[in-house]
């Protein structure tokens, strides 16, 4: 992007103050600009990114609130199941960094509102397959992917934009509580939907007509070109005052660099590179979690006889209803216990983010393992610990957002964001999904089938999502050895 003005003066070092506080300058021969609250639009802007970002992962978790009707409408083994989450995943990372590009480069106004009214389109289209057709569900829902992508990349940085330090952190919280509301609400619409008609295909028809209001509210209400700040921009403010300096010939403008000097110098920075791998541990639970619970619930309650057998066209989906319910509240109070958690810690500990993130990474993971060992016995037990540890997982979606944001220069940030949600889906959640299944296929296949084995083979198989909750802990905590300088870089 290019910058209309450049800076000319940095903070003196000691006394930089860090998250929901700006940082204090020297005088200079600046410019003053005022800049007083947020204005309404720019609430209004921010509030129409976060119902998009509710639709988006609205659409994401569709397929899991059906996943028991579409496995036996496509006579799909576990491994297959587990693979269709894993083809839109796949998709959806891999288009990331061409989008974190363009978002980088040209107007995101227009990226955004081409890539919402594909992925609605795509997935109306997808509401009309029959089982003759399973492959052309299954690259439907990878273009699905493509779609969202556009999406993720690109809206946390127009909200980094809009807000200062201060706001920014609340704003992102804001933002990112649609993650796990859209994700819950996937759930309940899919179930609800296939519960009301008697037909799973109604459950892809209603976040089509959403995603239309949400693109006629983009094209109202955001305009055209969104404010992009350089580092300085918000290195420089200072009670709600931005200092810009005057143009004059000869002042040194921002330098361009290329895509590959960007990623070179993002895998030098370590505080992103560990951050990066602790959420590429969060996507894999989260992942495996979201496509199986419902279906590790139900054979648990089959095998301790609380429910039949699913061998009707439409197979009872309380599970995914109850769950999703779980993963709204859970993401709620998760995202705002640790946003809040941040801002009072970071004013004592200037690490305090990284190891917020890592100590609710290794309690979620125990968490998980006490909820798998119980199923078998004790449901009600089954879902406290589920719950638990998904509220522990959700405390770090805005935190490491933050954590990339502040160490991570602004003329990178798209670019850093995409490549984060490429690393982070390809190690995480693009193959959790379909790993989780293959395994627990495999077991099934060495042993007698029975309702037994199919239960077993699925806890079996999650013990997996326990170990790779305590690597994500040990990644953040690697995090916290760098940050502080990694953050001072990224000021200066």
């Amino acid at each position: 992007a290019h910058e209309n003005t450049s800076l000319q003066s940095q903070p003196p070092p000691e006394e930089h103050n860090y998250g929901a506080t700006a940082a204090h300058v020297r005088q200079g021969p600046f410019v003053s600009v005022s800049r007083t609250a947020p204005a309404k639009n720019e609430y209004l802007i921010a509030a129409v990114l976060c119902y998009a970002n509710l639709i988006n992962f609205m659409d994401w978790f569709i397929v899991p609130g059906i996943v028991l009707d579409i496995q036996k409408y496509f006579k799909l083994s576990d491994g297959g199941t587990g693979l269709l989450q894993t083809v839109f995943i796949l998709c959806y990372m891999l288009a990331a960094p061409i989008f974190g590009y363009l978002g980088d480069r040209y107007n995101r106004k227009i990226i955004l509102g081409a890539g919402i009214f594909f992925w609605s389109s795509v997935t109306l289209g997808s509401s009309f397959i029959n089982e003759l057709y399973c492959w052309i569900f299954f690259l439907l829902r990878g273009l699905v992917g493509i779609g969202t992508a556009s999406y993720s990349t690109i809206a946390p940085t127009i909200i980094a934009d809009l807000f200062e330090e201060g706001k920014r952190t609340t704003m992102l919280s804001i933002f990112y509580i649609f993650i796990p509301v859209g994700s819950g609400l996937g759930y309940v619409l899919a179930a609800g939907m296939a519960d009301a008609t008697g037909d799973w295909h109604w459950a892809f028809r209603v976040t089509p007509c959403m995603g239309g209001v949400a693109l006629v509210l983009l094209i109202l209400l955001v305009p055209h070109r969104t404010q992009r700040r350089t580092a300085a921009h918000r290195a420089l403010s200072i009670s709600g005052t931005i200092r810009v300096a005057a143009e004059k010939p000869g002042v040194h403008r921002t330098a361009k660099t290329t895509w590959c000097q960007d990623v070179v110098s993002l895998a030098k920075n370590w505080s992103f590179v560990w951050s990066s791998l602790g959420l590429t541990a969060m996507a894999f639970v989260t992942g495996a979690l979201g496509m199986w619970v419902p279906m590790f619930l139900y054979r648990a309650q089959v095998v301790q006889g609380i429910v039949p057998p699913c061998l009707r066209e439409s197979c009872n989906s309380s599970n995914s209803l109850i769950f999703g319910g779980i993963t709204i509240g859970t993401g709620i109070l998760g995202v705002i216990a640790g946003a809040e958690a941040a801002r009072r810690l970071r004013k004592i500990n200037n690490k305090a983010d990284p190891l917020i993130c890592a100590t609710s990474m290794f309690i979620s993971a125990l968490c998980l393992y006490i909820a798998l060992m119980v199923a078998q016995t004790n449901i009600l037990s089954t879902f406290i610990f589920i719950a638990l540890g998904e509220l522990f997982l959700s405390v770090n979606w805005a935190v490491v957002t933050d954590i990339l944001l502040y160490v991570v220069t602004p003329r990178r940030q798209s670019t850093a964001i995409a490549l984060q949600i490429l690393v982070s889906h390809l190690l995480g959640d693009a193959g959790s999904p379909y790993l989780i299944g293959t395994i627990s296929h495999a077991i099934q296949e060495k042993n007698a089938h029975s309702f037994q084995w199919s239960f077993w083979s699925m806890q079996y198989s999650f013990i997996v999502c326990s170990f790779i909750g305590v690597c994500g802990g040990a990644f953040f905590l690697l995090t916290s050895f760098h940050i502080e300088e990694d953050r001072k870089e990224a000021e200066r």
